[in-house]
């Protein structure tokens, strides 16, 4: 139901199984009230080793897919006043190697990855971090993951040292005992 201009601006068309439809259907359940969605988008497993995961065409196929609805949701968020009482977060829990390895293609690395965050109380138009020349380890101003939980709780307005669940009969916090949030990724 929503008018030609809307679906446009996502690339979104009914009925059809799309990041674009995925992502217009989460800015509704946001307006609706619904407090955590999730969004999933496969096939970003790319080794390179086929053109379909290559680095100089699978990918670059890839984000072309992704990068319309994605802006389109920020500004689709932010022009109905939602964006500021919604965090938005994109990332995966590893990056890629810079190389291929043994042939095999680019491996799984946890040492260089990227994750952006918008909207809900994050500090807009900075960079925090980064790899190397060739992108295969972190160099600068380096978060641990269980900082970048302690900064996501945070925005959600959650203690993470507060926050205990039960694991086997024990409580556990998910950032451990460690993690601070990143003061820098915070607006006021």
């Amino acid at each position: 139901h929503e008018p030609e201009s809307v679906r446009s601006l996502y690339g979104a068309r009914p009925g059809e199984e799309s990041f674009a439809n995925n992502c217009l259907l989460a800015r509704r359940l946001a307006e609706r009230g619904v407090r955590y969605i999730q969004l999933f988008d496969w096939g970003w497993d790319s080794h390179g080793t086929n053109e379909s995961t290559s680095i100089n065409k699978g990918f670059i196929d890839k984000c072309r897919s992704i990068d319309q609805p994605i802006a389109a949701l920020i500004s689709d968020l932010k022009q109905r006043g939602l964006l500021e009482d919604t965090l938005v977060v994109w990332g995966g829990e590893f990056g890629r190697t810079p190389m291929s390895e043994r042939g095999n293609g680019r491996d799984h690395n946890p040492s260089g990855f990227t994750m952006w965050m918008a909207g809900g109380g994050v500090r807009g138009g900075q960079t925090i971090g980064a790899t190397d020349e060739l992108g295969f380890k972190a160099t600068e101003n380096r978060q641990h993951v269980q900082s970048i939980h302690a900064s996501i709780l945070h925005l959600l307005g959650i203690d993470n040292m507060e926050l205990t669940y039960l694991h086997q009969g024990r409580p556990e916090r998910p950032t451990i005992n460690e993690g601070e949030f990143c003061e820098q990724l915070v607006t006021g």
